[in-house]
């Protein structure tokens, strides 16, 4: 039996916060000299309840949701940055991963350097990344500005570069994040049409996004999350809908 390359089994993920903690030292001295100190209250929220899926080698599938649904918080778990509270995650391949706008990236280096900095975080030599370097500076269209340092780049200019990266290099599975909602349309379409090429050269493709029209047009399979759970797990057009439903009155 072939193994699915991303499996989550019946994951909960839970975060903790203090309540209710003193806002300076001296609400805390006051506090104390009442006999009424304390240091607040852990409470605990759930971000994930009980989420299952299987993705096989070559999939495109989309995962939608409303801000807050734990969509995000799911390609976390799969990259491994979050530990489930509770279930199994299993990734049984290479992966790329697009989740934060300029994870990795080094300030105070040249976007040419930090191509290197973040294909060896992904995982990649010295000589896989020669091999692609320049295919990257041109798909980033960023030119001479590629020597500045990544302080001065415009949150467009690193999602072009992270972008970049992250798809030109060979890992079989992509994860893309809604981060793409940063660049501008044109840069957008060429990025959506960069994934549909890599998709039909076999790579497993993830994508988190608000954008019902990209998950009719390119995906294959529709996961919709709401309240923190699975409630869809099918069809493009048919989770698109419901993802527009949500939205619209706010239920499943």
């Amino acid at each position: 039996m072939i193994k699915p390359v991303i499996r989550l089994d019946g994951v909960h993920k839970n975060f903790s916060y203090w309540s209710e903690r003193p806002t300076s030292i001296k609400t805390m001295l006051v506090e104390a000299a009442k006999g009424r100190f304390r240091l607040g209250f852990k409470r605990k929220f759930t971000v994930l309840e009980d989420i299952s899926f299987e993705i096989a080698s070559g999939e495109f599938v989309g995962i939608m949701g409303r801000n807050g649904a734990g969509k995000s918080t799911v390609l976390k778990l799969v990259c491994g940055i979050y530990e489930p509270s509770s279930g199994k995650v299993e990734v049984n391949a290479k992966i790329a991963p697009l989740i934060e706008l300029g994870a990795g990236f080094n300030e105070e280096l040249s976007g040419y350097e930090n191509i290197f900095l973040n294909a060896a975080i992904l995982g990649f030599g010295r000589r896989a990344t020669l091999d692609a370097v320049q295919d990257i500076i041109s798909f980033s269209e960023l030119g001479e500005m590629i020597n500045m340092p990544v302080k001065n780049y415009s949150s467009g200019m690193r999602i072009r570069l992270g972008f970049s990266i992250a798809t030109h290099l060979t890992a079989p599975v992509l994860l893309v994040d809604e981060v793409l909602a940063v660049g501008d349309a044109g840069f957008q379409e060429k990025c959506l049409k960069k994934i549909q090429q890599l998709h039909s050269e076999g790579r497993t493709i993830v994508l988190v996004t608000h954008d019902a029209e990209a998950v009719r047009r390119f995906c294959k399979r529709c996961i919709v999350l709401e309240k923190n759970k699975k409630v869809f797990d099918g069809s493009p057009a048919q989770g698109s809908e419901l993802y527009l439903q949500v939205v619209k009155t706010g239920e499943a």
